[in-house]
């Protein structure tokens, strides 16, 4: 059975992980920026099991890593979705400049 090169998959990781690095910066929607964050997030547990399945494929450290990156990504999102929930209540945006208008 063929397998898939690391390189290849270190590529894929890359790419995700200047495509959430660009939507993190260039954009202004807070959804947007959540969502380019959980990319990058994603990257890094590509990375996480593509090195344990090539370095210590009898380990489970890299798999144990990305479900605890995954939970923190779930609680991250909930707590950014109240945030910007309670941003939208307030301003009737969701634009960064909006948020940083508002005086707390």
């Amino acid at each position: 059975m063929n397998q898939i090169p690391l390189s290849h998959i270190l590529f894929v990781s890359t790419a995700l992980f200047f495509i959430g690095m660009y939507g993190l910066f260039t954009r202004r929607n807070m959804i947007t920026m959540l969502m380019a964050v959980e990319l990058i997030l994603n990257s890094v547990n590509i990375n996480f099991i593509a090195f344990n399945k090539y370095l210590y494929p009898e380990k489970l450290e890299g798999v144990f890593f990305s479900l605890f990156i995954i939970a923190i990504a779930a609680a991250e999102a909930a707590v950014a979705i109240a945030i910007i929930i309670n941003l939208y209540r307030n301003l009737h945006s969701i634009d960064v400049e909006a948020a940083d208008e508002m005086k707390f």
